[in-house]
């Protein structure tokens, strides 16, 4: 049966990246979609490489009016604006994909240090956090999925085998991660203009970015104890794609063959995760436009370190894509149907 499907937030490129990824889905339509702007119009007035092609006029975001109109709601909205509908969205029995920061984090304390007062703290617990590699099971039963941040995505999908069989010393972890522009959603801001972005390569969010707590948690799940962790974000000049890069003391010697080979059994089956051999790194470009996360590794004996190299397309494996690979599990879907596709090259 077909699933009828509510963007609520489908002026901001997630939306439009559900859209793209949702158009060629054999068992989904879409059919409601909302927005701050262009009410009325059709969805290609604000994004031209729509035309012809949905249909679905843009409309004021309304819980009762979107909710007779969908089973599915994915709410690709900011936080804080995503804990105010949600409710509404399952009160009236619809599954709900949340693509905000809403819902990720299990400690509530944790989340209003970082961002503000959580206004639904009783659906927290409920919440499944949408990383399937590691919660396939959670997301299938649930009807309500916290997709995970890209910056997250990358960094615990990097280092999540290394993790589980407690291979690196969490104390000595360190992140660096890079990420195209498109990461800052499309509202106007100076940061994000093009003179301010092109031919510039900087830091920000250092210390205080609000992705660290979500990958604290997720790592603490895997080590089975609280982890801290040095997490760097920087701005590309390109649209789209984060490569993270992360750092860990070894606890017992490995060459990089062996690390491979336990990256390779940990993902066996994942569809959506790709293990490079030794000698090769992940780059951005190889994965652009798809749902891949490509892992890559060396192992430094002269410090006794683990070097791990990720790169996904943060609007889809690290946002959208990640959403609909969730709904499929949530609907007893194969879990690839409308993400088997090929990266975007060159």
């Amino acid at each position: 049966m077909t699933r009828r499907i509510a963007i609520v937030g489908a002026g901001g490129y997630t939306g439009i990246e559900l859209m793209r990824l949702l158009f060629n889905h054999p068992r989904a339509e879409i059919t409601c979609l909302t927005s701050l702007e262009d009410i009325g119009e059709p969805v290609s007035k604000s994004f031209p490489s729509l035309l012809d092609r949905i249909p679905v006029p843009l409309e004021t975001l309304d819980v009762e009016k979107v909710a007779a109109k969908a089973d599915i709601v994915f709410t690709a909205l900011p936080h804080k604006a995503a804990m105010g509908v949600v409710p509404g969205f399952l009160k009236a029995g619809k599954k709900v994909i949340d693509l905000s920061a809403d819902y990720r984090l299990q400690n509530i304390k944790v989340y209003e240090q970082w961002y503000q007062t959580h206004t639904s703290p009783e659906l927290v617990p409920e919440a499944a956090y949408g990383l399937p590699e590691l919660y396939r099971e959670r997301v299938r039963g649930a009807r309500l999925v916290a997709n995970p941040g890209c910056y997250p995505t990358s960094a615990v999908l990097a280092l999540a085998p290394l993790a589980r069989d407690k291979m690196i010393d969490p104390e000595t972890l360190i992140i660096d991660s890079k990420s195209g522009a498109t990461g800052a959603g499309r509202s106007v801001g100076i940061n994000t203009l093009f003179c301010e972005v092109n031919e510039g390569f900087k830091a920000y969010g250092v210390g205080s970015h609000r992705h660290t707590p979500e990958i604290e948690q997720v790592l603490g799940d895997l080590f089975g104890a609280e982890v801290r962790v040095n997490f760097t974000p920087h701005l590309l000049p390109i649209n789209r794609g984060i490569l993270s890069t992360s750092y860990a003391k070894l606890t017992r010697s490995c060459t990089t063959e062996e690390l491979l080979e336990v990256f390779g059994e940990f993902y066996r089956d994942e569809p959506f995760v790709r293990v490079l051999p030794a000698g090769r790194l992940p780059n951005v470009a190889a994965v652009r436009g798809s749902n891949f996360c490509d892992v890559g590794l060396v192992c430094d004996p002269r410090t006794g370190r683990v070097i791990v190299v990720s790169a996904i397309d943060n609007l889809v494996k690290g946002a959208s894509g990640q959403a609909v690979q969730n709904m499929n599990l949530m609907e007893g879907f194969e879990e690839t149907l409308g993400l088997d596709i090929l990266p975007l090259f060159p």
